[in-house]
């Protein structure tokens, strides 16, 4: 295949060599099974089926799950596999298959739905860099659409993630999301069946840029569900990136919330600060795969 299922457009054969996700054609996988650390109406009671894959097309310097994002830590497996793990979590009661970082593997999740499709919803749980071609194509097997907005800066988009076009690239590919999904939809249990989701991570020194990513959510997609998370903790190699090497302080975070607050916005989640820290990452040891 001719790659260009992400903005990097690298136009390279991914069954002979690998673009900027460094990713073969197959997919490669680090671990699935079931999650209770994802927003309450997808975590429920029973957990979230997660299937994280390895590779990336963002390079964000303080990635927590950067043992599989940049060292590409995972096994190869194949496409029936792939169809076998959404059944498997299935069976042991996830209330919704969680595909995590699936971007350049959206050609390969649509081969495995065509040979098992669950009876439960398919969340997309993307870092927010997805062309609108590629949420197109990926909305034929999805419900629900759980997108990170990590900038509303270029500046800051292209240090810490190397993608300068990154704020505009996410804004459109949440608004195709929402014209895609029109509404939220919840069973009696507060468990989304369908709908979207909008993630943003407050870090250090980024009160004015949440407040402009809540800003622009307010006035363009009200109705969406906002994650506001509280949850960022230093990891990988921060020399260069010291104003980041630290968590975020409660004046940062409720200077967020506060502005928040005063939005239309329907439906924010919130975090306990205390739920930052490498006890929330799941171990990526190949369960499940």
């Amino acid at each position: 295949m001719t790659c260009r299922q992400c903005p990097r457009n690298c136009g390279v054969d991914r069954k002979t060599n690998s673009g900027f996700c460094k990713m073969p054609e197959e997919p490669k996988v680090a671990r699935a099974g079931l999650h209770y650390w994802e927003e309450p109406c997808i975590s429920g009671t029973k957990g979230s089926g997660t299937i994280f894959f390895s590779g990336c097309s963002l390079k964000c310097v303080f990635c927590q799950n950067g043992e599989i994002s940049h060292n590409m830590f995972g096994k190869h497996i194949s496409i029936e596999r792939l169809a076998e793990i959404f059944k498997e979590l299935e069976i042991i009661g996830a209330h919704n298959i969680n595909l995590v970082n699936p971007t350049h593997y959206v050609h390969a999740i649509k081969e495995a739905i065509n040979i098992y499709k669950p009876n439960i919803p398919i969340v997309y749980n993307s870092g927010g860099y997805d062309t609108v071609d590629s949420i197109m194509s990926a909305s034929q097997f999805v419900d629900i659409f759980l997108m990170d907005m990590k900038y509303y800066s270029q500046e800051r988009a292209e240090k810490y993630s190397k993608a300068v076009d990154y704020p505009v690239i996410s804004q459109n590919a949440i608004l195709k999301c929402a014209e895609i999904i029109k509404n939220n939809t919840f069973d009696d249990n507060g468990i989304m069946k369908r709908g979207l989701i909008i993630r943003h991570l407050i870090l250090p020194q980024g009160t004015n840029d949440a407040i402009n990513v809540v800003d622009w959510v307010n006035k363009n997609v009200p109705w969406a569900v906002l994650s506001l998370m509280g949850q960022y903790t230093p990891f990988g190699d921060l020399t260069d990136f010291k104003e980041i090497n630290r968590k975020i302080t409660r004046r940062e975070y409720d200077k967020v919330l506060s502005f928040a607050e005063d939005t239309d916005i329907e439906m924010i989640y919130t975090q306990d600060l205390n739920s930052s820290g490498k006890q929330f990452i799941p171990p990526f040891d190949l369960s499940g795969v």
